[in-house]
């Protein structure tokens, strides 16, 4: 067995204010460059700069709610063209809460990726703009590829990379990154069959590394300090062709919906 090495989570500051149509693969790989990557780093990036770069914007005042928006509004006290924007990014809502004392309304949603998460993550914070809402990139794992090939045309390395978002969990009270695109980055390591330290063979164990190396690194993306990316550096890995949705449990094995 191998001894536990230390890991390091490098905050990669200096990234301007990242808008529509912006080569975001050469603005990571010039502030990279201080940071001296090696083979086998990772970078664990925010979604956030990667939709807005991809231009993943909703302006509210182009949107016209439907009458379930309308319905679902009036019983959530929320914005109604919010709610349409939600709804256009859902295959399905699964759950509805309405305002509780100061919680604002709620709608647990299946979205169009497959990920169960509130309000299907149209984002409202650290946008531009009080009538501008943001979404999920288009195809998160799509947009991981593109990142680690200009990673290695810019910088000379392999890298692994993983795009994170802030999700919440059944039975936990509050919020930790989770992995929602991967290129090169094992989505899981899957030990079942190996021994533990006692000899007792291992038959449920699966350790999702994706969103273990996403919550890690949330540990340096505070919401204020600017810093949507961190380096990960001396965790042990191999390259995969994983795809993030590995990590969604099929609506057969989902034990709480």
């Amino acid at each position: 067995m191998e001894s536990p090495r230390a890991i390091s989570l490098m905050p990669v500051a200096g990234l301007p204010e990242i808008e529509a149509g912006c080569d975001l693969g050469a603005l990571l790989v010039d502030v990279l460059r201080p940071l001296a990557p090696r083979n086998g780093d990772i970078l664990v990036v925010a979604h956030k700069v990667i939709s807005k770069a991809e231009g993943a914007l909703v302006d509210l005042r182009d949107v016209t709610p439907s009458q379930e928006a309308l319905d679902l509004a009036a019983r959530l006290d929320r914005d109604a063209r919010r709610i349409e924007v939600v709804l256009r990014e859902s295959t399905e809502v699964l759950r509805v809460k309405p305002p509780r004392g100061e919680r604002m309304g709620v709608l647990i949603c299946r979205h169009r990726l497959g990920m169960v998460c509130a309000n299907a993550a149209v984002d409202e914070s650290n946008v531009p703009g009080a009538d501008t809402v943001l979404l999920l990139p288009r195809d998160p794992d799509e947009s991981a590829r593109r990142l680690r090939e200009a990673l290695r045309k810019g910088l000379g390395v392999e890298m692994g990379v993983v795009v994170a978002d802030t999700f919440g969990r059944p039975w936990r009270v509050g919020l930790v990154n989770v992995a929602i695109g991967l290129a090169g980055v094992p989505a899981v390591l899957d030990v079942r069959g190996q021994t533990d330290r006692s000899g007792r063979l291992l038959r449920a164990t699966v350790p999702a590394v994706a969103d273990e190396l996403a919550a890690a690194a949330g540990l340096c993306m505070e919401k204020a300090a600017g810093v949507p990316a961190v380096l990960v550096r001396d965790f042990h890995w191999e390259v995969a062709t994983d795809s993030a949705r590995l990590l969604l449990r099929s609506k057969e094995e989902d034990l709480f919906l």
